[in-house]
């Protein structure tokens, strides 16, 4: 029994390594990023370890590192950390937690990134195991806590400035989108996303993010609401199996 689960666990491990691979060489060299971006900032070199290992909240570190270099009250970095992740109430409702042992939850709800999230959000994550999971989100944060360390080690010892690493979140982003769109060929979200974006680009163009986000976010529940009430009434339309079985009466047939 005990070799069977060993198996199983490197089982796990080895698919999670597949599954995140594309993704460390985009959070790799955004973690150096991070990294450098902290030396820079006057703070010592360990802590890039302390903020990627202990926040580990990816866009909401670098904002982080200006708020603390201009010594930011905590309240308003409250606020801040509060408003960037509230997002994340939202990869809760779906994110597949029930196949995660009960203690390795609080990891696995701490853990959960937009990575993470986007890499169980396909049809092939839906026969994943939860130590599979797991180790997935471990995987991911080791990338880039290595990332951030090394980068602070090397922009400690090197006065170097990375330009265009930045950039590699975008690219992560594009790719997973397409990942996404491979496995649900659903075109109204793309085009919701689109019409958004074009939408906050003409009337707010100074709060862009901020109002897109909020149109793609209240479309995407108006679809859902919408897309619900349809299933519920095919649904009640359908006949149920026991219908479909029941003997025709005699002279009901035509």
């Amino acid at each position: 029994m005990f070799d069977a689960r060993t198996r199983g666990g490197a089982r796990d491990l080895a698919g999670a390594a597949a599954d995140t691979a594309s993704v460390g060489l985009s959070l790799f060299p955004l973690g150096l990023s991070l990294g450098v971006l902290v030396v820079h900032t006057g703070l010592e070199w360990w802590w890039a370890t302390v903020f990627s290992a202990v926040v580990y909240a990816g866009s909401l570190e670098f904002l982080l590192l200006g708020l603390v270099a201009a010594a930011t009250p905590l309240a308003q970095i409250a606020v801040t950390a509060f408003l960037v992740n509230f997002r994340h109430v939202f990869y809760a409702l779906s994110f597949p937690l029930h196949k995660v042992r009960r203690g390795a939850r609080p990891y696995a709800m701490f853990a959960l990134t937009d990575e993470a999230y986007a890499l169980t959000a396909g049809d092939r994550a839906a026969s994943w195991s939860g130590a599979r999971i797991v180790w997935m989100q471990v995987l991911l944060q080791v990338y880039w806590v290595a990332g951030a360390t090394l980068g602070a080690v090397g922009g400690a010892l090197l006065p170097v400035t990375l330009h265009g690493l930045e950039f590699a979140l975008t690219a992560l982003f594009v790719v997973l989108a397409l990942d996404a769109w491979q496995a649900r060929r659903e075109l109204p979200v793309p085009l919701l996303a689109a019409a958004s974006y074009a939408i906050a680009a003409l009337v707010t163009p100074g709060q862009l993010l901020l109002t897109a986000m909020a149109l793609f976010t209240g479309g995407l529940l108006l679809r859902h609401v919408m897309t619900g009430s349809v299933d519920v009434r095919e649904a009640d339309e359908e006949p149920s199996a026991l219908e479909k079985a029941a003997p025709v009466p005699v002279g009901a047939e035509r």
